[in-house]
């Protein structure tokens, strides 16, 4: 009889002991933010109104339609007059730069900020298992994230990865390499270092699909500590629940609509074309699809589920109309938006596609107006607005969406681990925030260009 007991007993152990194993390990691939720390440059970095046009006007390349243009898109950006720019801008070399300007723009951000971030949790750089750097329109060598592990004295079995090309997603490409390191690797440290270099990225031609891009560009960057040590959960900022990348790169339409190329005289630029728009919300709207049935509960996929087929019944019998356009309340799973500064254009189609208030945009378009557009960085100054606004609660779910060239659309959503609202590089201003109005004084000073004649214009 025991022995009968036995061989009941031991395959049941056996089965309980791999169920254990799983859920164990399962715990271990958990990716918890454990602090970030925002670039704010210094203020003599700082573009307001005046610096802007002086800027503009030392560009030779430009005439009067170009002229109009500008002022038309500079008005229209949503961008206020503290954003930054790099050095070279204010030493008026941006026609000329050297490699050196590029580099020693982006150190400055990584010892700023890592060293910020290094020195507040309390790490020592050789505690870090995984370094990735994204820095799309810089390449050197060595790498930029072999000047980090050199600056730092970082072990020599550390794991990294330099990111090029990637756009202003690329932090949550890097955060998705974190998190698939993670999957294989208990009780680990990742650092994730997201910056732009604009030095060598000036264009200085006068095709209006590459200006656009010096309209909207600053300087930032961000650093962000992340780990699988379940020991830190209760300390950790944010976890991860889910993450989906949508690539478009096969569509030559896509593809081709966010490019850096030469103009007709053979100076670079970024050019952003007609058909971003379109291609941008077919992105997302895959994206969304992809990503709905893992944030959104069961419910309002049923509900929308429901409506989808009565508009497809109504639709077939055409004496009875159309029924409703079939919408998904991303509230229902979501409490805060954190959207990606591309333009005001972004954030309003963001905002019209997900049936967004304007509080859930403010945000985004506080940020687009305080620091601009600082490419894949742009998604943790927005995170960074929440926190100092005290928004974000435990148990809160934030779902980020960012917007790169290929082309791409990236989302995620992280769940708030514990009540935040501790200083950021908010502090010293988001008690201003939200402003009465975000119209910049570009009009007010400049807005005579509208009204010249060409055969008589004459910039002064």
């Amino acid at each position: 009889m025991e022995l009968l007991l036995m061989l009941y007993l031991v395959p049941i152990f056996f089965s309980l002991l791999i169920l254990w194993r799983k859920i164990d390990e399962r715990r271990d691939r958990e990716c918890y933010i454990l602090d970030y720390q925002c670039y704010k440059p210094t203020n003599d970095r700082m573009l307001d109104t005046e610096f802007c046009g002086k800027i503009i006007k030392r560009t030779k390349n430009l005439g009067l339609l170009e002229y109009q243009f500008l002022l038309k898109a500079i008005v229209s950006a949503g961008i206020g007059e503290q954003t930054y720019a790099p050095r070279i801008m204010f030493s008026g070399r941006e026609d000329n730069p050297t490699l050196d300007d590029g580099i020693s723009e982006m150190e400055e951000f990584f010892y700023d900020s890592i060293g910020k971030l290094l020195e507040r949790s309390g790490l020592s750089p050789t505690q870090i298992d995984v370094l990735v750097v994204n820095v799309s329109m810089l390449s050197t060598v060595p790498s930029l994230s072999a000047r980090i592990v050199n600056r730092y004295k970082m072990r020599e079995d550390i794991k990294v990865f330099n990111l090029t090309g990637m756009g202003c997603s690329a932090s949550l490409i890097s955060v998705d390499i974190v998190r698939n390191v993670f999957k294989s690797q208990k009780n680990r440290y990742a650092l994730v270092v997201t910056s732009e270099s604009l030095s060598p990225n000036w264009y200085s031609g006068n095709d209006r699909s590459k200006i656009l891009a010096n309209c909207l560009f600053r300087s930032g960057g961000c650093a962000i500590l992340l780990s699988n040590n379940r020991a830190l959960a209760d300390q950790a900022m944010f976890k991860l629940r889910c993450l989906v990348r949508t690539h478009h790169g096969a569509r030559d339409e896509s593809y081709e609509c966010c490019i850096q190329q030469e103009d007709a005289q053979g100076r670079i630029g970024f050019h952003l074309g007609k058909t971003l728009p379109k291609a941008a919300t077919r992105a997302l709207i895959d994206n969304l699809k992809a990503i709905s049935p893992r944030i959104l509960p069961i419910r309002e996929l049923v509900r929308f589920a429901a409506v989808s087929m009565y508009r497809k019944m109504m639709n077939q019998n055409p004496t009875k109309g159309s029924g409703p356009r079939p919408v998904l309340n991303f509230k229902t799973g979501v409490d805060h938006f954190c959207i990606h500064t591309g333009g005001k254009a972004v954030i309003d189609g963001i905002g019209v596609n997900l049936n967004l208030s304007e509080y859930d945009l403010e945000p985004a378009r506080m940020t687009l107006h305080r620091f601009g557009n600082t490419s894949a960085s742009s998604l943790w100054y927005v995170l960074g607005y929440m926190e100092a606004k005290k928004r974000l609660k435990k148990g809160d779910k934030v779902f980020m969406i960012s917007f790169g060239a290929g082309f791409k659309c990236n989302s995620c959503l992280w769940e708030v681990v514990r009540d935040l609202g501790d200083g950021n590089v908010w502090s010293d201003c988001v008690d201003s925030y939200p402003p009465e109005s975000i119209v910049n004084p570009f009009l007010e000073k400049f807005g005579w260009i509208r009204d010249e004649d060409p055969s008589t214009f004459k910039m002064l």
